[in-house]
């Protein structure tokens, strides 16, 4: 039995070591209130007074003849009660963006309303909410976090509505107007370094658009799904800001995302945050990047979510696929499949990229002078095309390094961007040559096969000289590589036509040793790989025909005499190679096949070096391994 002293207003609450909780008082107290293991030893006139549910409580108390009252259930336990308490005992009470919530929903649990006394305490929280934590950016957040355990009380009290309507108000502020503090380390500030020659000691920059992003990253994703909803019905923050909140969360929230691998501690959990961000992302085409989405992409793979969403990230990628880059596209396999990389979900992007050419449409708008055309937004342009070329050509040879790849494989997802015009193959032959190296047992045919996809016209001269020397490739693209580069040669020298050379078209007339047995078959012989003899005799080849490039481009003047001479030379060293009319005849129309199948609408021929990135990569002339 606790007592207080008569004529004394008590300020505090005591707890003993029975974890029971008391008045400091000389008057014996006369009522229990039990909250789990915790008891409190009070009063009943001034909980009574204030507390309509205490009132009926302690009635059937009284019918029992029992002074203990039971209410476990109450909402936040007894912290929040005892706020409950000490505003009934008139004791000073400290409400603060943490226990405002639960003293609020405590209170609507004991019935502490107006109607029982004037200036209640729920009237109390409401007004210190409103008036002073909804105002404050933070303490709406801190308020928005507690809410969670109170639910659904809070949510029926509207308090979750309201902070997600205070903080979503400020999101939308002007920049210039807020002058409120926030947490932002997303970037490094000169002056945060102390490196910023005009900062003398005060802090005075421009507010970013973004300032509000890192703060919310603290939320649950229902939460926070909530805010960026409001945010965005708002229409006062842009598509792109928007992008970078739902990057910043996914940074936060998804451990191992920004490495493009996320480890998953609770995949139930990690599957709803990446679900929810791509559902909100902004309609808006480049209001997110390809990177991020690509990485959004990798971990819907490995939560395993429904194929709606990977779907939808699909769709986005494909629409700006050329602002990706090799690693980005890399997305491993899943487990039990036995290639490394997973090509089906690629071929979907490229599939996707270019579907927008073909649902393009062109609207004519007839005047009465004229006809005015008017095309969709989103065709694609030349360079992102190329752009796109270029990406599968790097990732077609990163591909190539695995053993378990299918050709097919490899073959189709080459085919689909074989129509998109690029001035140089070279991309494509180091894949085609990694291939070969890391698959030396693959067959004729399809040796043949893979080495058909690219045009050899379109290899620059370091990718030619490699090409001669290479030891992996058919003879026929050998040979075909030769030709294109005594083309070259004869067109740099000022050939008119850079057509056979007379000595060639000589070949035709004529019958030819060879240095293979005559009993082969011819036209297996030209997809077998090049001997290192006949290698060796080609290598010579492009020698001369480089060095008769300069000659020639020294003393033109006419000398067509000389040219023909140097012809002549030049196939006298390839007699020994060609072995009939039959299957000279042959490799000169598979050129034109060749060469035909695979430059798309470009008609154009390089006769300079490859594009500057493909010309860092290529190896020195004295190589004869993979330009990989």
């Amino acid at each position: 039995m606790k007592f207080m002293k008569l004529g004394s207003k008590p300020d505090s609450f005591q707890t003993d070591d029975n974890n029971i909780r008391y008045v400091q008082s000389e008057l014996a107290s006369d009522i229990t209130v039990a909250i789990g293991d915790v008891k409190f030893h009070l009063h009943k006139f001034p909980l009574l007074s204030k507390s309509a549910c205490l009132q009926k409580l302690v009635a059937t108390t009284n019918e029992d003849n029992s002074n203990e009252v039971d209410i476990s259930d109450i909402p936040g336990g007894p912290a929040a009660f005892e706020i409950c308490a000490k505003f009934c005992y008139g004791m000073t009470v400290t409400l603060n963006a943490y226990n405002v919530v639960a003293a609020w929903c405590a209170a609507e649990y004991l019935g502490m309303h107006e109607a029982i006394e004037k200036g209640n305490l729920i009237y109390k929280v409401d007004v210190f909410l409103n008036a002073s934590i909804l105002r404050s950016w933070k303490d709406s957040i801190i308020v928005l976090q507690t809410t969670k355990s109170l639910t659904p009380l809070s949510e029926e009290l509207k308090v979750i509505n309201q902070c997600i309507e205070a903080i979503a108000i400020k999101a939308c502020v002007d920049v210039t107007k807020v002058d409120w503090s926030y947490t932002y380390n997303r970037k490094k500030l000169p002056e945060e370094n102390g490196n910023d020659p005009n900062w003398n000691g005060v802090r005075n920059r421009a507010v970013p658009k973004d300032w509000w992003v890192e703060d919310l990253c603290e939320l649950e994703i229902d939460l926070y799904k909530r805010i960026i909803v409001n945010i965005k019905t708002k229409v006062r923050v842009p598509d792109e800001v928007i992008g970078e909140a739902l990057k910043a969360y996914a940074y936060r929230r998804l451990s191992g995302f920004y490495k493009g691998m996320i480890q998953c501690k609770d995949v139930g959990k990690y599957r709803s945050v990446i679900d929810t961000i791509v559902w909100l992302l902004p309609a808006e085409k480049g209001s997110v990047s390809c990177s991020f989405l690509l990485k959004l992409l990798k971990a819907a793979i490995t939560v395993d979510s429904g194929d709606m969403v990977k779907g939808q990230l699909v769709r986005r990628i494909g629409e700006q696929l050329e602002e990706a880059n090799v690693n980005d596209i890399l997305i491993r396999a899943p487990e039990g499949e036995s290639t490394k990389y997973d090509v089906d979900t690629v071929h979907k992007l490229v599939e996707e990229f270019l579907m927008q050419d073909r649902n393009a449409v062109i609207e004519s708008a007839e005047g009465d002078q004229e006809v005015i055309e008017i095309r969709r937004p989103g065709i694609l342009s030349d360079a992102s095309k190329l752009m796109v070329a270029k990406l599968i050509d790097s990732y077609l040879a990163e591909l190539a390094k695995d053993r378990n790849l299918p050709l097919s494989k490899f073959v189709d997802l080459a085919e689909m961007v074989s129509s998109i015009s690029r001035p140089a193959h070279d991309g494509l032959y180091r894949a085609i040559d990694m291939y070969l190296k890391e698959h030396p047992s693959i067959s004729k045919s399809e040796r043949k096969k893979i080495c058909k996809l690219m045009n050899c016209r379109k290899l620059s001269v370091d990718a030619c000289m490699h090409a001669v020397q290479n030891e992996r490739l058919p003879l026929r693209v050998v040979v075909q590589v030769l030709f294109f580069e005594q083309v070259r040669a004869a067109a740099s020298s000022g050939s008119s036509t850079p057509d056979l050379p007379k000595g060639i078209k000589d070949l035709k007339n004529g019958s030819y040793g060879s240095s293979r047995s005559i009993a082969t078959n011819p036209e297996e012989d030209w997809d077998t790989v090049a001997t290192a003899e006949e290698l060796k005799a080609l290598k010579g080849e492009l020698a001369a025909l480089r060095m008769a490039n300069g000659v020639g481009g020294i003393e033109r003047n006419g000398n067509d005499s000389r040219n023909s001479s140097i012809d002549k030379a030049a196939v006298s060293k390839m007699k020994g190679l060609l072995k009939s009319k039959k299957i000279f005849t042959k490799l000169w129309s598979s050129k034109a096949g060749q060469g035909g199948d695979n430059s798309g609408s470009d008609s154009s021929e390089s006769h300079g070096s490859a594009i500057p990135e493909e010309a860092k990569s290529t190896p020195s002339r004295n190589r004869r391994n993979s330009v990989s």
